[in-house]
């Protein structure tokens, strides 16, 4: 049993879905130290339900910090490692807080967790540093090609623990998922996106001819997924974990705009995102054959009860829609072509 658990970036929406799942349905550890520097993207209200809680404790501070990171990382027996800037578009408007974050922050740990005899560093990356994909899937054996700064980033979080487990001989594993959804997730991304611009009697900015393609996992799949590679994967391996529904993002506006009673005039057409990716689809073969993975969760019941959720919490995401819509929302340029 892990009886000490450092989570990086334990305060944002995945890590803090990580969290709270470990103190109620996972091993449930000893202590859990919480990392996190509360960047607009994080809040501690994400760990409300568990922060009294005295297995947790909650420390505020940036994974570039090394002093502090050292700090943190005695007498840890894990290390799962959330914490990253994650909004592709902000990465193609200025990339260093990413390139800071997303490595040098990867680099910080791994040389933290090295000195200090760490047993399991688990860093969950993303399906996007594969890049893009006309058919069929990848596995975790096809090359990384990332097209954003932010997918870049990520991909060499990648090569870095790779690179520590093969120099080192630590016990470090990766997982890549597939676009995560669900509760606390910030306002920014598209799903909270749309909906909180529905609520709010606002278009839906559709980027392109809508037809780019995603795989959707909710984020306790996720987590359930993490916690598997985490008990059982082998060392110095990568897992992907996805959710096995694939939709084109016209596709998921219509579906939101249905559970809101909204019809295509909601939505706003866009010019489309710079390098934008035309479909990412994972093969998750391996983390079921070896580890039992599945996801639990349907869509169509996930994203009604995401919707439900940020339908009857608007006083955690109203305070956060307040910032500058700039943050918020695609460019409002005109689409040229919907094709």
């Amino acid at each position: 049993m892990t009886r000490h658990v450092l989570v990086t970036g334990g305060a944002g929406f995945v890590g803090s879905a990580y969290v709270r799942a470990l103190l109620t349905e996972f091993e449930r550890p000893a202590r859990i130290t919480v990392l996190d520097k509360l960047t607009y993207a994080a809040g501690t209200a994400t760990l409300a339900p568990v922060l009294a809680d005295p297995r947790v404790r909650f420390v505020r501070g940036d994974v570039c910090d090394a002093a502090l990171v050292d700090t943190v990382m005695r007498g840890q027996d894990t290390v799962v490692h959330f914490a990253a800037e994650s909004h592709v578009d902000r990465s193609i408007e200025v990339a260093l807080p990413f390139v800071m974050s997303n490595v040098a922050g990867t680099q910080v740990l791994l040389d933290a967790a090295l000195r200090h005899g760490i047993a399991t560093f688990l860093h969950v990356s993303t399906d996007e540093v594969y890049g893009t994909i006309e058919r069929g899937s990848w596995t975790e054996t096809a090359p990384a090609r990332p097209n954003s700064p932010y997918a870049a980033t990520k991909a060499g979080a990648d090569m870095l623990c790779l690179a520590y487990a093969r120099t080192h001989g630590m016990d470090v594993r990766i997982t890549r998922s597939s676009n995560n959804y669900g509760p606390y997730q910030h306002p920014e991304k598209v799903i909270p996106l749309f909906v909180t611009n529905l609520l709010l009697g606002r278009k839906v900015p559709l980027y392109g001819d809508g037809l780019n393609v995603r795989d959707w996992l909710h984020v306790d799949d996720n987590c359930r997924g993490i916690q598997l590679v985490l008990e059982h994967g082998r060392a110095g391996e990568i897992y992907n974990i996805g959710g096995r529904h694939e939709l084109t993002n016209l596709d998921l506006t219509a579906a939101i705009l249905g559970l809101l009673g909204k019809g295509p005039e909601a939505i706003e057409w866009t010019a489309d995102r710079k390098g934008h990716d035309r479909r990412y689809s994972l093969d998750c073969t391996k983390a079921t054959a070896e580890l039992g993975y599945r996801p639990r969760l349907g869509f169509e019941a996930g994203l009604a009860a995401t919707v439900e959720w940020y339908r009857a919490n608007r006083d955690w995401w109203e305070p956060l829609r307040g910032r500058p819509a700039e943050l918020l929302t695609p460019s409002p340029r005109p689409a040229t072509s919907r094709r």
